[in-house]
């Protein structure tokens, strides 16, 4: 009987001795394999940009018009900005090439959504919308502009870098009902003094198309264009052509004669 469980022990020693190695053989298979399958995790070395929350709409349907002669093409372009999630819209209007030398112009008419509660400082408006203009100075407070839409703050500011330096005119003008602003700026090439009866006039030219679904948007606009002064023209260039003629077919009827008139 002895031997017999001598042996017997023997052999379950042997056989847990042979299971111990069979599970350390797999469990080597496995963390080899894991090292040798296992792919390196990637990092970008650019992190993504934040998706901004305006998004430009591919099609846009004009809601406002205006026209500026002073500008080789009087027509803006236009665009319009959604807000992805709240529902505001920017119509945005611009003259001039943004790389160009000559003067450029933008008017932004504002229709804020739940994105924003209340419009922030006049100085702050403007210098949030100099973006594209390059690197823009302290805003200094100038005159007030007498509109239809009522007094528009103004602020002088200069814009741009090195020997592109452009003097600007920046504006703002907030209502709270509806709730709508009127902001943007105008930039001559240079340093030349800026025309803010160029500005004026855009402003009193501002038009409303379309804003069917927003009847209080139409009242304001049709309020404003009481109150619209209609800009003049610059009078043309006078040439020789436009010159008043001074010949005996422009004199007067009874032209003044020379010397003493005889007695009859």
């Amino acid at each position: 009987m002895q031997p017999a469980l001598l042996r017997f022990a023997n052999e379950l020693s042997a056989t847990l001795v042979r299971i111990f190695a069979y599970v350390g053989a797999v469990v080597l298979l496995v963390v080899v394999a894991g090292r040798i399958f296992d792919t390196p995790s990637v990092e970008a070395a650019i992190e993504p940009a934040a998706r901004s929350d305006w998004q430009n709409v591919e099609r846009p349907y004009r809601a406002f018009s205006v026209t500026v002669p002073e500008f080789a093409e009087p027509m803006p372009g236009y665009a319009i900005r959604r807000h992805a999630s709240a529902g505001g819209r920017k119509d945005v209007m611009t003259w001039g090439a943004p790389d160009g030398a000559g003067s450029r112009l933008m008017i932004e008419v504002y229709r804020p959504g739940a994105e924003l509660k209340r419009f922030g400082e006049p100085a702050a408006e403007i210098a949030i919308r100099t973006a594209g203009l390059g690197q823009a100075s302290a805003l200094t407070p100038a005159d007030a502009i007498e509109s239809k839409f009522g007094r528009v703050t103004t602020f002088d500011f200069t814009a741009g870098a090195g020997e592109r330096v452009r003097q600007c005119l920046g504006f703002v003008r907030a209502f709270g009902e509806p709730r709508l602003q009127l902001s943007g700026w105008y930039c001559k090439g240079g340093a030349e003094v800026v025309e803010r009866a160029t500005l004026s006039c855009a402003l009193e030219r501002l038009s409303l198309v379309m804003a069917a679904s927003e009847p209080k948007v139409q009242e304001l606009f049709a309020r404003a264009e009481t109150r619209r002064k209609f800009c003049a023209p610059k009078p043309a260039f006078r040439t020789a052509t436009t010159l008043r003629r001074n010949d005996w077919i422009e004199a007067p009827k009874t032209p003044k004669l020379r010397g003493r008139v005889a007695a009859r």
